[in-house]
């Protein structure tokens, strides 16, 4: 690996996605002789995504994550770099304090071909809710300098009783949904309970679930997960997958191929969101992508 320290690479994040495929014909706009990322069908949703996305997030708390640290003209330049190399999809939430920053990239980048998911973090009945969602929902799309968001997910859900604590947020979802502020709802779950309940509800558009070989991070044992997003899939639900490196956990070189393969080869995920820092990254990502495929 060049440029980079390879631990520091392995440690952010590089992901292969079941049945991925790569070509810079597909991708209008990617640079002459570019391999580039694709994009496929998000189940049922009647959305299309790239296949991975560029995740917002990395060390996130406190309105602040890795990427936004970089300062925002280096990450409109890390933006634009993911953009050319077919990586349209961002990953956010207000608790990583990125909005303002995609919202910077996308002054200058085509929002209808990109994928726009940000959550929302929750509370049992709304009780303790900071605002209505359509106030957020506001906030939300004038930092990002757009009409609507493709996906808005309740964040790390960990209840298992979810659509019964959190019906004041499911109404508010749809009720955007509806207004066309959003085009498909769902849920980041952090919880077995969590995930099983997603699986089978019709409320539910998208969920993204953390996956990995090895159970590292997970709500289950892999194949346990695996299976349960399989159904997901055959409910025609969106899967985007998570944690594919187990927060970092599994960086060694035989660790690192065995996650890429499981990816590839056998999670149940449509797309994949992985926490990029630099440009080195991103390259590096797409041509390991191309070369193990």
């Amino acid at each position: 690996m060049s440029n980079i320290n390879r631990r520091q690479f392995i440690k952010t994040g590089v992901a292969g996605i079941a049945g991925l495929s790569i070509s810079s014909l597909a991708i209008p706009g990617c640079k002459s002789g570019q391999t580039a990322i694709s994009k496929t069908k998000l189940g049922k949703t009647g959305l299309s995504i790239s296949r991975i996305g560029m995740g917002t997030g990395t060390i996130g708390y406190n309105h602040a994550s890795n990427q936004t640290r970089l300062g925002l003209e280096n990450f409109v330049k890390l933006a634009h770099h993911g953009y050319e190399r077919g990586l349209r999809f961002f990953d956010m939430a207000e608790s990583y304090g990125s909005h303002a920053f995609v919202g910077e990239a996308l002054k200058t980048l085509p929002r209808e071909k990109i994928t726009l998911c940000s959550k929302i973090w929750t509370h049992p009945d709304g009780s303790d809710k900071i605002e209505p969602v359509e106030t957020t929902l506001d906030r939300f799309r004038k930092d990002l300098g757009t009409d609507y968001i493709d996906i808005l997910l309740m964040h790390c859900m960990m209840e298992g009783n979810w659509k019964e604590s959190r019906k004041y947020y499911i109404d508010a979802f749809l009720k955007a949904k509806q207004d066309g502020i959003i085009k498909a709802v769902g849920v980041s779950c952090h919880n077995w309970d969590a995930l099983s309940n997603a699986v089978d509800n019709p409320w539910v558009d998208i969920i993204l679930a953390r996956i990995n070989p090895f159970g590292t991070h997970m709500d289950g044992k892999p194949e346990d997960i695996n299976a349960l997003l399989k159904r997901a899939k055959d409910n025609g639900k969106g899967v985007i997958g998570m944690k594919i490196f187990g927060e970092g956990k599994n960086t060694s070189d035989a660790e690192r191929q065995q996650s890429l393969e499981y990816a590839i080869n056998t999670a149940n995920i449509h797309s994949m969101t992985i926490g990029l820092e630099s440009i080195a990254q991103i390259d590096d990502l797409v041509s390991r992508v191309e070369i193990l495929l």
